[in-house]
């Protein structure tokens, strides 16, 4: 089933700016080959269950090395026989409204 998935994830104990903790992150949802969309609030995956989920686990198992407390969120939305959906629900959602969206 392909899904996709947004997540994020941050270490409560590091202080107020966490860019550096998201760019280790972001360096291995790069490396994984599974598509994705970095936003403001976190980052959107689109694979398959099994594939999505190691990303998280390597993501959060990486912070785990120097964080001791950390915040993950995770939404999934998982549809049979669907993929493409990073840029088609944004697409379909520009053609109703009739012009494109802030991206």
């Amino acid at each position: 089933m392909a899904l996709l998935l947004e997540f994020s994830m941050s270490p409560f104990d590091k202080g107020e700016s966490l860019s550096k903790y998201v760019a280790r992150s972001l360096e291995i949802i790069d490396q994984s080959g599974v598509p994705y969309r970095l936003n403001p609030m976190g980052t959107v995956l689109e694979g398959e269950w099994d594939e999505c989920m190691e990303v998280v686990r390597k993501c959060y198992e990486r912070m785990a090395q120097d964080c001791s407390r950390i915040s993950v969120s995770i939404k999934i939305d998982a549809r049979q026989g669907r993929s493409g959906r990073l840029e088609s629900k944004i697409a379909k959602v520009e053609r109703i409204v009739g012009k494109n969206l802030s991206k």
